[in-house]
């Protein structure tokens, strides 16, 4: 059903994706998916594993993007004692303006693009918080597909 609204969300999603990487990396030199992480890391203020269970992905690739993130001087990485192999993360001061200056930049290019579509933006918001609220209930049913009640 290419027409329906799980399609046309998805291709939103991609667009918008696609978009904002070509925007952060002109005009702050760091590609959308580095930006995630940085600002899951401000979100979860937590371990590597919180890391990759908020960006959904394997442990492994979230540790590639922690050790290229703390390379940059953008992460602090520390070892839990007593932890085995958990490591702490934590926004370095250039880590914490990188994801302020970014996350301005994108919020206020989103409220443009919303204002030019003349969707309200309150009420966009609204729903979409809906939405999410709805999926991260249904999280850890017995589903056949992501969200469904």
């Amino acid at each position: 059903m290419p027409q329906g609204l799980s399609y046309e969300l998805y291709k939103l999603t991609a667009r918008l994706e696609r978009a904002a990487d070509e925007l952060l990396r002109r005009q702050q030199g760091v590609s959308y998916a580095r930006f995630l992480a940085l600002l899951a890391v401000r979100e979860t203020n937590g371990s590597q594993r919180d890391l990759a269970r908020w960006l959904v992905q394997t442990e492994p690739s979230t540790s590639r993007m922690v050790t290229v993130l703390a390379d940059h001087g953008l992460l602090e990485v520390t070892r839990l004692e007593g932890g085995g192999n958990r490591r702490q993360l934590r926004l370095t001061t250039r880590g914490a303006q990188l994801v302020e200056r970014c996350g301005h930049l994108l919020e206020g290019r989103f409220e443009e693009l919303v204002r030019r579509s003349e969707v309200p933006y309150e009420a966009y918001q609204r729903h979409t918080r809906q939405l999410l609220a709805q999926l991260e209930a249904s999280q850890g049913r017995d589903t056949d597909a992501p969200g469904t009640p």
